[in-house]
């Protein structure tokens, strides 16, 4: 994804009345957010299964969570598709184009939590940011960032796990797109770059500063649900479908000595499990969820969220038609470093 249009909507005559549709919205979604409960517990006492018995317990997680999750992803996607208005491609690379790093990594991983973009955008942002002169460390902060710690990931984390954990993510997923991103600037790897990367001209990077209504802005938001929940929403279902096995069958103690704090190889065995999988943060977080419930530590949970969705298989084919392997290794090394740390460090301390 690489942008939200702003073309007008045919038949929107709510446009006359954002606020209010907007308020219409809210109330409803609240409501329906509260209906959750009561719903899925009437749903599964309605079926030929005893509540208690390990079949009730996943199917009162799955009937609970799938809407749940659904819910916050239309929610978060309907308002960051209103907030990414202001964070387009271009305005993005103007506002990284010319910077030094250290400050620059900062900005560029602090960007990444609130633009609308994912994998599938790696190869032309990076071109786009080669183009603009923006540093190859402060880009690599941005490439990290983005997918990691995106509106989605807070979001749902937020609303299963509440605002410290959260934060907590937030917090480290930025400490890990910043460290890596200086360190790999450090090393001044641009030779590894592919040559016809190299070879492309140097471009200005601008951006327009048109302000449209609100009323555009809600259809970019609308735009966004459609095309990221539409794509997401059987990463949610299969993420949440695997946890629900979890959350009912795996037992409590065998999963708290496979991935607890005792288990000093819990860590680096989540981070290598995680790496090929290929999933996102709307996927990976009903995962997270059941993990944790039964008894997995939570620097081990994290270290494995992280690892899916900032170092997955598919992100790195995509970066090889632009990085030679040598850059591509020294890349995972970083970042697994920074996610090996993070794991271990809250882990001792959690």
């Amino acid at each position: 994804m690489t942008g939200l249009s702003l073309e007008p909507m045919k038949a929107a005559s709510w446009r006359s009345h954002p606020r209010l549709v907007l308020a219409l919205a809210a109330a409803t979604w609240f409501g329906l957010y509260r209906s959750l409960v009561p719903l899925s517990e009437l749903l599964v006492g309605a079926l030929p299964v005893a509540r208690t018995s390990h079949v009730g317990t996943s199917l009162q997680f799955f009937l609970y969570d799938v809407p749940k999750v659904l819910l916050l992803l239309t929610g978060i996607v309907f308002l960051m598709g209103i907030v990414n208005t202001y964070f387009t491609p271009e305005r993005t690379r103007a506002l990284l184009a010319g910077r030094r790093e250290g400050a620059a990594n900062v900005m560029a991983a602090s960007l990444g939590v609130v633009t609308p973009f994912c994998s599938c955008s790696a190869v032309p942002l990076f071109l786009g940011f080669v183009q603009a002169g923006v540093p190859l460390g402060v880009t690599f902060s941005f490439l990290i960032a983005a997918p990691m710690v995106n509106e989605i990931a807070l979001a749902l984390l937020f609303g299963l796990f509440g605002w410290r954990i959260a934060l907590l993510y937030l917090g480290l997923g930025l400490a890990v797109a910043i460290g890596a991103g200086w360190v790999l600037g450090r090393l001044k790897l641009e030779r590894h770059l592919e040559e016809w990367v190299r070879a492309m001209p140097q471009t200005s990077a601008t951006f327009a500063h048109d302000r449209p209504p609100l009323g555009d802005r809600m259809a970019a938001g609308l735009h966004a649900v459609r095309d990221i929940v539409g794509k997401v929403w059987p990463y949610v279902v299969g993420g949440i479908a695997l946890g629900a096995v979890i959350h009912g069958f795996v037992p409590q103690d065998y999963l708290a000595g496979v991935m607890g704090k005792g288990a000093w190889w819990s860590v680096p065995l989540a981070v290598a499990i995680g790496v090929p999988l290929y999933s996102n943060a709307a996927g990976v977080i009903p995962v997270v969820q059941a993990l944790l419930a039964k008894g997995a530590a939570l620097g081990t949970v994290l270290a494995f969220m992280m690892s899916v969705v900032a170092l997955s298989l598919p992100e790195l084919v995509i970066l090889r038609k632009v990085l030679k392997p040598r850059l591509i290794a020294v890349f995972v090394g970083v970042v697994s470093a920074g996610i090996l740390l993070v794991g271990y460090v809250f882990n001792a301390v959690l």
